[in-house]
């Protein structure tokens, strides 16, 4: 972190736009790590925030990680001066039900800062990187997200968004 820190604040001292491209995980709270992460984050313009999965179980079966780091990460975020894009690739019978779509999308709405969400169809483009590697594929045998499908299953995480955006400015009132 400490060199990531350091080629930040060059790069803003320079007047050049930076970008976090982070999985969250790892996140959190002792003192010397929010230290760390704060500076990091005072020389960051934009954070783009992965979310692999919104419900627990299945994103620890997805990942071999736990999210409550992510999404304490993308909540402790939301207060900062920076720009937050989510971004959520959809995998067929994986990360693409109505309810988990639903459920991601309401948690996002409660972000202040966030400025795009990005729903990335998955594709099957690595196959190769882990066959030469000789590693199992962790997705073996699931096809690539059609990308016509992406529309409608990015509407799902609307309707969360708007629902917990609605929500929250009726409790303001």
């Amino acid at each position: 972190k400490e060199f990531v820190t350091e080629l930040f604040e060059k790069a803003k001292a320079e007047g050049i736009h930076t970008c976090l491209d982070t999985s969250g995980i790892g996140f959190h709270t002792k003192p010397s790590y929010l230290t760390k992460i704060d500076r990091l984050l005072a020389s960051t313009d934009l954070v783009m925030l992965d979310i692999k999965h919104i419900d627990p179980q299945k994103h620890l079966e997805l990942t071999g990680q736990p999210n409550d780091e992510i999404l304490a990460f993308a909540r402790s975020l939301s207060d900062k001066p920076l720009d937050l894009w989510i971004r959520h690739v959809v995998v067929p019978g994986v990360t693409d039900d109505p309810e988990s779509l639903y459920r991601l999308g309401y948690f996002i709405g409660e972000l202040k800062n966030l400025k795009a969400l990005d729903v990335l169809p998955y594709h099957t483009l690595g196959l190769p990187k882990y066959e030469k590697l000789g590693i199992q594929y962790p997705l073996e045998g699931v096809e690539a997200m059609p990308k016509d499908r992406v529309p409608a299953l990015r509407a799902e995480i609307i309707k969360g968004f708007k629902d917990r955006r609605r929500e929250l400015a009726a409790a303001v009132k």
